[in-house]
């Protein structure tokens, strides 16, 4: 099977029902399959061009299986298709995919599915491969796939990190990475109560419960489209994972606290902060100025925007953003190879190189000794990932306490995880929540 140039993208065919949906998952998986772009940010292009809800589900799982099933599509490619696909068949190739993903994950009627899939081919210009998407769907309709191992969707180097660091849980989480996230909410304490929001859940006809590991935090065992939450739009509620928000508790910084978060967009934990204590007097920097805006925006949309100050600045480079005035609490949560969030983003196992971990490892270091010269005595800084791999925590956090005469660990309980030489790490799915770590850090007098 030969297949030749791209051709123009026709729009047409997009309008006939379900069309666009899959034009859409072939754009979004060729620029993150194909051209290494963030999953996250492609869905945030494509999803505001489906008017239905029902049609953006539908995409996020077309992606988010084709991603986690990524290894055996693409083995199954290259036995089925006599010529592989090059560059400049990444469309193509991406809508073979989402057509895998339709048939064998997430198991839609194959008349459906072959139907629509084989149309956008024609919307992409693909006419004269409409056929071959044909051939090749209805071979992998007949001979389906094979079972794969969990841990075959990670990079053999990262299985060996994970292997090494976690060997009695290795197992769990390569499974737990590759199931579905649940939905977790973050009920704001100036709006409402949890009790009263989860209430309002339930009269909304929304399954939904609390968590005895954060006091905010709502679980939804079915995700339902925010624009449905009570007050959402209002900044009752926002959706951040239960690791996440322990974060809030981890630092705990005092009623009215000069207070950092060094490295804040989308800024979702420092609004969690100002939910809890208007009162706080709080900087959110960010090194990408163009993520300001996402900052403002959590901000404006929660109420807590008057509270704060935004800032674009390295968080590392001291001398061009501070002022001097010692902040009594430091949230660090930093740059890291987010091995913890691949049920979120799955498109990280596509992505990460070894090398990454090294620069990973060297960038939070760089921020550690900084920021450590703008906390107070007596402060607090948290330094929290959304990693499982131990060079990037508790290793970081040694050395860390090696080379700093003033700083001392603070052990957090047993409800953030696993102790880790007075630090802790949750795993992917452990509580239904995200893999993540926090260390609490207090500045000797």
């Amino acid at each position: 099977m030969v297949v030749s140039a791209s051709g123009p993208w026709k729009g047409g065919a997009a309008h006939q029902p379900g069309v666009q949906t899959r034009l859409l998952a072939a754009k979004v998986l060729a620029a993150v399959a194909g051209r290494g772009r963030s999953l996250k940010a492609e869905l945030a292009a494509v999803l505001p061009k489906l008017d239905d809800g029902r049609d953006r589900a539908l995409l996020e799982a077309i992606c988010f299986a084709s991603l986690r099933r990524h290894a055996v599509y693409e083995q199954a490619l290259r036995q089925w298709l006599q010529k592989p696909l090059g560059a400049r068949d990444a469309d193509l190739k991406g809508l073979l995919l989402a057509g895998f993903a339709q048939l064998d994950a997430l198991q839609l009627p194959a008349h459906a599915a072959l139907s629509a899939t084989v149309d956008a081919a024609r919307a992409l210009g693909r006419e004269r491969q409409a056929g071959l998407v044909n051939a090749v769907l209805r071979r992998a309709q007949r001979e389906g796939f094979p079972d794969a191992r969990a841990e075959d969707a990670w990079p053999a180097w990262l299985q060996e990190h994970v292997r090494r660091d976690w060997p009695a849980q290795a197992g769990a989480v390569f499974a737990a990475s590759l199931q579905p996230a649940p939905l977790w909410l973050r009920v704001n304490r100036q709006r409402y109560p949890r009790d009263a929001y989860l209430s309002l859940l339930h009269e909304a006809g929304i399954e939904a419960e609390g968590s005895a590991l954060a006091a905010d935090a709502i679980r939804l065992p079915v995700a339902v489209p925010v624009a449905s939450l009570p007050g959402f739009g209002e900044g009752a509620v926002s959706v951040q994972d239960l690791s996440a928000q322990q974060v809030a508790d981890a630092l705990a910084p005092a009623p009215g606290a000069r207070v950092l978060d060094a490295c804040a967009a989308p800024g979702g934990k420092a609004a969690h902060l100002l939910e809890r204590d208007p009162g706080l007097r709080l900087l959110a920097l960010d090194v990408d100025a163009r993520r300001l805006q996402r900052i403002r925006e959590t901000f404006n949309r929660t109420g807590v925007g008057a509270s704060a100050q935004v800032r674009a600045a390295d968080a590392a480079d001291c001398a061009a953003w501070w002022d001097g005035e010692p902040f009594d609490a430091v949230l660090l949560d930093a740059p890291c190879s987010a091995t913890g969030v691949i049920r979120r983003q799955p498109d990280v196992l596509l992505h990460r190189r070894p090398g990454d971990i090294d620069a990973l490892v060297a960038q939070q270091a760089r921020l550690l000794d900084a920021l450590w010269q703008v906390l107070a005595p007596g402060g607090v800084l948290v330094y929290a990932t959304c990693s499982i791999l131990r060079r990037e925590n508790q290793q970081q956090i040694a050395a860390f306490l090696a080379r700093t005469a003033d700083a001392r660990i603070d052990p957090l309980p047993e409800g953030f995880g696993h102790d880790d030489a007075g630090t802790r790490q949750r795993l992917p799915g452990e509580h239904d929540g995200d893999g993540f770590f926090h260390a609490r850090l207090v500045k000797n007098h």
